[in-house]
């Protein structure tokens, strides 16, 4: 029933008609905890309408900022989940940074947490945002401004391994 339910998810988030509507979906599930990557559908709906590149590239910044929130909220939350955590090398170079590390939310394996335990540590939020933001943004720009240099008969080539 679950793998079902995630083939009907992605079938609906694929959905072409569905547009900038799936990029931001695909970005907020991206940015919280569940193992999703957004960038192939951040490319996918660059290369399929170039003119709308930066509309895409601030949609997806704004649905993976929001996912980063969640964590962020989540992990307000979480002070007997970390409580023994305290002692690590991430706690201190998250409060010896404070909201300035979180430019490195964008990392994978990283960043999610990193937004999580912000929010445990109460750094303050609008900065946490902010920086949140800048780093989506220059992920979400540098990857499909890479990825668009990349000729097409590559992409051909990929998908026909698959």
């Amino acid at each position: 029933m679950l793998e079902s339910s995630v083939q009907w998810l992605l079938a609906v988030l694929a959905a072409p008609e569905v547009g900038l509507t799936s990029v931001f979906l695909i970005s907020l599930i991206s940015a919280t905890l569940l193992p999703l990557g957004s960038e192939p559908a951040v490319f996918a709906a660059v290369k399929a309408n170039l003119a709308m590149f930066w509309p895409i590239i601030a949609v997806a910044t704004v649905g993976n900022t929001i996912g980063g929130l969640v964590n962020y909220w989540m992990g307000l939350g979480a002070k007997q989940l970390f409580a023994r955590e305290r002692q690590t090398r991430w706690f201190h170079w998250l409060e010896r940074f404070g909201a300035k590390a979180l430019l490195l939310s964008w990392l994978p394996g990283i960043g999610d947490p990193l937004c999580l335990l912000a929010g445990w540590l109460r750094l303050p939020f609008w900065p946490c945002v902010m920086y949140m933001a800048i780093g989506k943004f220059l992920r979400y720009l540098t990857m499909t401004w890479l990825l668009l240099y990349v000729p097409d008969g590559f992409w051909h080539w990929v998908g026909s391994w698959f």
